[in-house]
């Protein structure tokens, strides 16, 4: 299962003649001690996010000669790493940036709201104006009775 060879656990279960169930289980408990062990995939670039972060953080401290030492062990590329580590060194800044326009979004959205608001209160306000008016008209023909310009 563990690179370099990356096998699938129904091609090693075939392979070694040990039950799949039995692959399932020891992978879980080799990735519940920290080991990095692909899922689904068997090339490095669709791992998971998790596995990819733990490659980086065990390759941090390492000099060049062990890094590559690691890689090639591991069946995987300086290349791919190193990209992987730059996309989580970028991680907190688009998280930045991507919060400063959803907090620009959320003004522009609370002033829209705040238009419409004021747009509705007078609309409101022009509505109860012309009931009263209506309301006011129809007592004064029914006191003064209908009105000869009205005709």
């Amino acid at each position: 299962m563990a690179p370099p060879m990356s096998l699938t656990i129904p091609e090693l279960a075939e392979q070694e003649g040990i039950s799949a169930a039995t692959l399932y289980n020891w992978r879980k408990q080799a990735r519940a001690r920290g080991q990095v062990l692909p899922s689904r995939s068997a090339t490095p670039d669709q791992w998971t996010s998790q596995e990819k972060f733990r490659i980086v953080l065990e390759t941090a401290p390492m000099n060049e000669a062990e890094f590559s030492a690691y890689c090639r062990a591991h069946g995987l590329y300086p290349e791919q790493v190193e990209a992987w580590r730059e996309a989580c060194m970028n991680a907190n800044a688009d998280a930045a940036e991507q919060e400063k326009q959803q907090r620009k979004a959320r003004k522009a959205e609370q002033k829209k709201l705040r238009e419409l608001e004021r747009e509705l209160r007078r609309k409101d306000k022009a509505l109860a104006e012309t009931a009263a008016l209506l309301t006011l008209s129809k007592k004064a023909e029914a006191i003064w009775g209908r009105n000869d310009e009205d005709e």
